[in-house]
């Protein structure tokens, strides 16, 4: 296996996700300079940005993978496997985290969705290398109901807060996460975009929310709005439920597919030693 080399791509490649000139130009700073202290395997920009509803003052939500070297893992003092970078750099607010590979993976095989998408997602900022092209199959194939739990979960929480803060950025969260998890489930394939989710399962009123939520993040959810989505909420999150329990995809990772995990991260923990 050849020492990976990621290119990054730059968050001007993604324009069209509502990303201004100056907060591409900010974000891609951040991501020279934390690229400079460890080894990324993926950099995802996150958040309303994938999910298909940034507004202009949606912050750069970058969520990492990096791979430490072998050496230091088997040492004394091992490295910290998560780093935090949260500031705001002028007027760009910036909410930066990297996990190590290993914890990401084992994450992973329990179901967290957050990992996953940092390596299926469709908004990386880094051009695939070979070994992230050599992980994605890997990580299709370890996909299992696990993953109802991350999903269904979230959805749940963020139906909580939106109770106590109603924004239309939480009902849209509520409905984002809730509809990532359905598509899982279902079909087997990672879709974070509502824009894409909502007329697949003809999900309508969505279009609404998103152009509300274009004037800001703490744009209101008014008491009208509120009580037409109720009803919709809890069919969508006991859709969730639904998908689990039809699900195509296995109960627990095939053992399998998760000695196929263990053998590339050994494989790339060794050529990194």
């Amino acid at each position: 296996m050849e020492r990976m080399s990621n290119e990054a791509l730059g968050l001007r490649d993604l324009r069209e996700r509502g990303l201004s000139t100056h907060q591409a130009t900010i974000g891609d700073r951040v991501i020279a300079e934390e690229s400079a202290k460890r080894e990324h395997l993926s950099i995802y920009l996150s958040g309303a940005h994938a999910y298909g509803f940034p507004s202009p003052d949606s912050d750069l939500d970058l969520k990492c993978i990096h791979i430490a070297s072998t050496g230091s893992i088997v040492g004394f003092d091992p490295p910290s496997p998560t780093f935090d970078r949260a500031e705001i750099i002028e007027d760009v607010e910036i909410d930066y985290t990297s996990n190590e590979l290993g914890f990401v993976l084992g994450g992973m095989l329990h179901g967290n969705g957050s990992y996953l998408e940092r390596i299926l997602g469709r908004t990386l900022l880094t051009e695939p290398s070979p070994a992230l092209a050599a992980l994605r199959p890997l990580a299709r194939a370890i996909l299992s109901r696990r993953y109802h739990r991350h999903y269904r979960g979230f959805a749940g929480s963020q139906q909580k807060e939106l109770a106590k803060t109603p924004t239309v950025k939480k009902l849209l969260y509520v409905l984002r996460t809730a509809m990532t998890g359905t598509h899982l489930l279902r079909t087997g394939e990672l879709e974070t975009d509502l824009r894409i989710l909502a007329p697949r399962y003809g999900l309508e009123g969505v279009g609404t929310l998103i152009e509300a939520k274009r004037a800001g993040e703490r744009v209101s959810a008014d008491s009208a709005m509120l009580v037409e989505w109720e009803p919709k909420l809890k069919s969508i999150l006991g859709g969730v439920d639904t998908a689990r329990d039809t699900s195509p995809l296995p109960e627990e990772p095939p053992p399998d597919a998760v000695s196929a995990l263990e053998s590339w991260l050994v494989a790339t923990r060794k050529e990194r030693f």
